[in-house]
């Protein structure tokens, strides 16, 4: 027996060296892996970026211009190190870059190339239009490059002093719209039951999953707040291209005649009708432009550094670093609840913010970017009266509102001291709507039933699986309307208004920013720019204050490995080169009607959202 122990702990024995040596072999190569990485970034000085005399800034967004990235900062920056993150780009990056560039002398020309731009809103595109129009009046050109141009893309161009596109490119100019997915069939044909709630005629959030086309409430509101968007769009264009407005529209609604007209040459139509100033590929076009600024390095037809690469080797203009505080908070995305990451209105992670800001002494006052569509009703109510308890601590709260802040964004607002938006933003939606979908005749189909006893007559009744009773129906509905009342209520006193006077404006209907101020539910229209102008007036602050944006922040350990790995990938071309993941349009709508439908079933909340963000492609 003794024998038999001794040649099993023998066994055992090399078998647990084997793997302790395998271990530490493993762990020591992890180990001079790492430091080899760093010693190549550490003395690998060929990357560094200098912004040299005579350079072009090179504005080129991608992706979806919003206010905030989503997700946490670490992960984002480690999946953007593996290129494997949807882009996108910040407003405020774009406004920054293009600001100290105006006054940096070294930056002698502003090329503005679109063509990685999938999406952004009208109020943001209005926010940049003001930026490059104080960069033109330094005295420095713009020049907008494109092999194609969309309709949004397009409205950044012709903020340039000359447009070139490509001699074989397109330019796409169609219109706005305001089109859905709509399923009742589609839930009829799956027994799928829908028990809608709603107050307000043109409140048409859930309409898709009760009908097979748009109201004709629906259909009025939505072509009227359109319709304002689409004529500052075309003014925009005239006023940038110095075509008449008649022109714009009559060249877009015979634009069939015209190209035909044109042989089918988009391009060609394009500088005929005074669109665009050049017609050039590339190669020329970085040949033009080597004239103006010199010859680039490497695969670069011109001198030039873009705008991410320039915000991370120059410095901030003008920034003050005394006096009180002006600080902007963010809040991008539906609202609900709990604590969320970055991309969502969390109404515990917003709070906590807010919170802190309020127990800042060195903070005079809070500027709320709000870009939100809406969504929950509580968590909407909850950021209300944070944004009051903000006011009433002795903090100047103001809101500007981004591309859309309606239904529960503009909810949020109310808390404010001032509201103010872009004429082109998308708010009001005064409304509120509840749904909840059950699916008994889905089941039976497949021969599964709910069936069970309770103590009462509502006991085990809300569930996704049986029908919903009428005393249930009745309870939800009382509910919303009670919701909707507080909501006209608030306004009311938020806006110094009667509630009379507000139901001419609510009952879900929504507004651009122009159309909102002309009816008393905005105090001003303007620019963020403006917004913290005006939040250093009412706070009193005169010119003594600077501004800083509260957002979730890396540790200094976790920026460091970013930075570390991401140098590393790149210096030994370990990065992935992969195809953008773009929009499919039918498809991401189509997914996101179904993950709001699977959220809510089984369960009911009220919602003071809107389906009308909408960025223009």
């Amino acid at each position: 027996m003794s024998s038999e122990k001794s040649l099993l702990a023998t066994i055992f024995g090399t078998i647990w060296r084997f793997i302790n040596g395998a271990r530490l072999i493993v762990l020591n190569a992890i180990f001079f892996l790492f430091l080899y990485l760093f010693l190549l970034v550490l003395f690998d000085s060929d990357g560094t970026l200098i912004v040299k005399q005579s350079s072009a800034l090179l504005l080129n967004p991608r992706g979806a211009v919003v206010e905030q990235y989503s997700g946490s900062p670490l992960d984002r920056a480690l999946l953007q190190a593996a290129q494997q993150t949807q882009p996108e780009t910040r407003l405020r990056d774009l406004l920054e870059a293009i600001r100290r560039a105006e006054k940096d002398d070294r930056i002698t020309l502003l090329v503005v190339d679109p063509g990685e731009l999938w999406s952004i809103g009208l109020a943001s595109l209005l926010e940049l239009e003001q930026a490059i129009e104080q960069f033109k009046s330094s005295g420095k050109s713009v020049i907008a490059l494109a092999d194609h141009l969309s309709q949004s893309q397009y409205y950044l161009a012709s903020l340039a002093d000359e447009v070139w596109l490509h001699s074989e490119g397109m330019l796409w100019i169609d219109g706005f719209s305001a089109y859905r997915n709509f399923y009742r069939d589609g839930l009829d044909m799956l027994q799928v039951e829908i028990n809608l709630f709603r107050v307000g005629e043109y409140k048409s959030a859930m309409e898709p999953f009760v009908r097979n086309d748009m109201s004709a409430e629906a259909r009025e509101a939505n072509l009227y707040w359109i319709g304002s968007l689409w004529q500052q769009y075309l003014e925009g264009i005239s006023r940038n291209r110095g075509v008449p407005l008649e022109q714009l529209s009559e060249g877009i609604n015979d634009f069939a005649n015209r190209l035909e007209g044109a042989d089918g040459n988009f391009g060609q139509l394009a500088f005929e009708a005074g669109l665009v100033d050049r017609l050039v590929n590339r190669p020329e076009a970085n040949q033009l432009l080597a004239r103006m600024t010199g010859p680039g390095e490497g695969s670069e037809g011109y001198r030039q550094i873009d705008f991410m690469n320039y915000l991370a080797v120059s410095r901030p203009q003008d920034v003050a670093s005394a006096g009180k505080e002006i600080a902007i908070i963010v809040a991008e995305g539906p609202i609900v609840r709990g604590l969320q990451p970055q991309g969502l209105v969390g109404a515990e992670s917003l709070t906590r913010s807010l919170r802190s800001l309020g127990r800042n002494k060195n903070v005079a006052a809070v500027v709320v970017r709000i870009n939100s569509p809406g969504g929950d009703a509580f968590a909407s109510e909850r950021l209300r009266r944070e944004l009051q308890a903000l006011r009433d601590s002795g903090k100047t709260v103001v809101v500007s509102m981004g591309d859309v802040a309606a239904s529960g964004g503009y909810w949020i607002a109310m808390g404010a001291d001032e509201i103010w938006a872009s004429p082109s933003t998308i708010t009001g939606s005064i409304g509120v709507t509840g749904m909840v979908p059950t699916f008994s005749r889905t089941l039976a189909k497949l021969g599964i039933y709910a069936d069970g006893v309770g103590t009462t007559a509502l006991a085990g009744k809300l569930r996704s699986d049986m029908p919903m009773e009428e005393d249930l129906k009745r309870i939800f509905q009382s509910a919303t309307e009670r919701t909707y009342e507080d909501f006209i209520k608030l306004v009311a006193v938020a806006r110094g208004m009667d509630q009379a006077e507000i139901r001419q404006v609510a009952g879900g209907r929504v507004w651009s920013g122009s159309q909102a101020s002309e009816r008393g539910l905005i105090d001003q229209t303007g620019s963020l720019k403006q917004a913290i102008d005006a939040a250093a007036r009412i706070a009193g602050l005169g010119g003594e204050y600077r501004t800083r944006y509260v957002e979730s922040e890396m540790s200094a350990f976790e920026s460091l490995l970013v930075d570390f790995t991401a140098s590393a990938a790149v210096r030994l071309n370990l990065v992935p080169a992969l195809d953008p993941v773009i929009p499919l349009g039918i498809v991401d709508e189509l997914l996101s009607d179904l993950r709001l439908l699977g959220n809510i079933s089984g369960r009911f909340s009220l919602a003071a959202h809107c389906f009308c963000d909408f960025r223009h492609r």
